[in-house]
């Protein structure tokens, strides 16, 4: 069994840096829209790694899913091929059956985009289930 270091209620924003390659972009030179849902993945993916866990071994390990139930995604400004993008995730919200981050992906300064994802915890046979404590005390939940 994996241990972790515990984290403190209070998790910063963590920031994952993605470059706009070019089969990201649609035939007008901008990132294909489903592209920022992608982003969001990674940095949510990385966020979980930062606060000190991997999402695999969560799965893996403990059978714990995080399915998505909801998405949002406001386009602000395009990004095109080659920028680098930063994404600041940050959760919104957790409790021991759900968990909401947001996303804040700018550009040289410039926003880009905004976004919420809210998830179920899920047991391998994907039902609902309670966040174990391993990682409710990451998450900073009671």
């Amino acid at each position: 069994m994996k241990t972790y270091p515990l984290q403190s209620k209070t998790v910063p924003a963590h920031h994952t840096t993605i470059r706009v390659r070019y089969a990201e972009t649609d035939q007008m030179g901008v990132v294909y829209y489903a592209n920022y849902l992608v982003w969001m993945e990674v940095a949510r993916v990385e966020y979980c790694r930062a606060i000190g866990f991997h999402y695999k071994d969560m799965e893996l390990d403990d059978g714990v899913l995080l399915a998505v139930a909801e998405s949002h995604c406001r386009y602000v400004s395009p990004a095109r091929f080659d920028e680098e993008i930063s994404i600041a995730t940050t959760v919104s919200d957790v409790n021991r059956r759900f968990v909401s981050f947001d996303y804040e992906m700018t550009c040289a300064g410039r926003r880009v985009a905004t976004g919420t994802t809210r998830h179920v915890f899920l047991g391998r046979t994907l039902r609902p289930i309670r966040l174990p404590d391993k990682y409710a005390a990451l998450f900073g939940v009671d």
